[in-house]
């Protein structure tokens, strides 16, 4: 598996009207080729990440420009464009 970190900073105020968007794109987010898990982190100021894991790095690769096209849905929101990282995963754990 493979998870792609993705760190963000939304304008201030935008929170709500973003978590909402958000909330609306599920199903497309969720159904992207390989989705295993998604998570979303904010604080109080805008800043927070993305945690997406898949099959691969290369199935991560293949969905780039759906998940950019996601992306631009959130460019009101956005201070500036999010930056991603990707990594092995060693554990996903979940109770």
């Amino acid at each position: 598996m493979f998870a792609r970190v993705t760190k963000y900073k939304m304008k201030p105020g935008s929170r709500e009207a973003a978590t909402a968007l958000l909330n609306q794109l599920k199903d497309k987010i969720m159904g992207m080729n390989g989705m295993h898990n998604f998570v979303n982190v904010m604080n109080d100021d805008g800043s927070g990440y993305v945690i997406s894991v898949v099959e691969s790095e290369e199935t991560s690769d293949a969905n780039a420009d759906q998940v950019q096209a996601l992306w631009g849905q959130f460019a009101e929101h956005l201070e500036e464009p999010p930056s991603a990282e990707g990594y092995d995963v060693t554990a996903n754990w979940a109770n």
